[in-house]
């Protein structure tokens, strides 16, 4: 693991932290800290911060906080953020 790796993992840590202090803005913060650490050193973010990370606000979801998630039939996982944009993927 290099060091934008360890940093964009510590900057999720981080962000997880802030947004279950219900600080919203410092944890936008730090997502786009993440994002920005990890487009200029051209590495991919982990699955587990692409899903609690909005792309529209940069908010940090926390599922029944500032997210509703809902499961669909045909295998399907919806979460809207209250900025109402929406992910889905398959569980």
């Amino acid at each position: 693991m290099n060091i934008a790796e360890e940093r964009i993992d510590r900057l999720h840590d981080l962000a997880r932290e802030a947004a279950s202090d219900r600080d919203h803005e410092r944890a936008r913060e730090y997502v786009r800290l993440a994002r920005r650490v990890a487009e200029r050193n051209r590495c991919g973010l982990p699955k587990a911060f692409r899903r609690f990370t909005c792309d529209d606000c940069d908010a940090y979801l926390r599922p029944g906080v500032n997210a509703r998630v809902r499961t669909r039939a045909g295998g399907r996982v919806v979460v809207r953020c209250d900025c109402g944009a929406t992910k889905r993927y398959p569980y």
